[in-house]
């Protein structure tokens, strides 16, 4: 379909998805719904739609190793002298005791580290987000960054018009919020830690 706009503006088709997008789905404005792939989102209850660039959280993937392998280490530091305690008293479990604790934490450090790594290696993605006045939130990229400014364009523009209807094709983002920056950083002072988004 394409976007309808009021009369005397020009009639400008939706960006054409480039060819090699091999996992897309629909992103379509019809009768006062935004449908992305099979979820739908009233249009009225959007607050905000906007593209950005989503960074990799490399700094505290960094951080949440350092401070997981010291309590891991700190764990098996502690076992390994109550080990060494209960074989100094007499036992033959300790020998035990230090062997499972170490094997456990050198499992608990790889996956660790596999986990910072996930994120230390992943990619930035530009993305165009959809915020409503709910929790609810879509976030969809495209590998030509034009697309998703556009797309920005014709979604305000059908808030505001009940009439428009297009449809077009983006990238499915399949990424863990928890590993990436959204929204915008608002660096608070007077506390620690304070980096929150603001809508």
């Amino acid at each position: 379909m394409q976007p309808t706009h009021p009369p005397g503006q020009p009639d400008v088709p939706p960006p054409a998805p480039p060819p090699h997008l091999l996992s897309g789905v629909d992103l379509r404005v019809s009768k006062r719904l935004l449908w992305i792939d099979r979820a739908a989102y009233p249009l009225q209850n959007i607050a905000r739609v906007y593209t950005f660039n989503a960074h990799p959280r490399r700094k505290e993937a960094a951080l949440r190793f350092a401070k997981s392998a010291a309590i891991i280490l700190a764990v098996a530091f502690g076992l390994t002298i109550i080990g060494g305690l209960t074989q100094f008293g007499g036992r033959n479990s300790g020998g035990t005791l230090i062997t499972l604790a170490w094997v456990g934490s050198a499992a608990g450090l790889i996956y660790c580290f596999v986990q910072m790594m996930s994120v230390l290696t992943a990619q930035s993605h530009y993305v165009m987000a959809i915020e409503t006045s709910g929790p609810s939130q879509a976030v969809v990229t495209s590998s030509n960054p034009e697309t998703l400014n556009q797309l920005v364009g014709y979604v305000a523009h059908a808030i505001d018009n009940p009439e428009t209807e297009f449809q077009v094709k983006v990238e499915r983002l399949m990424i863990s919020p928890n590993n990436y920056y959204f929204g915008d950083n608002v660096n608070m002072y007077g506390g620690t830690g304070n980096v929150g988004i603001a809508a």
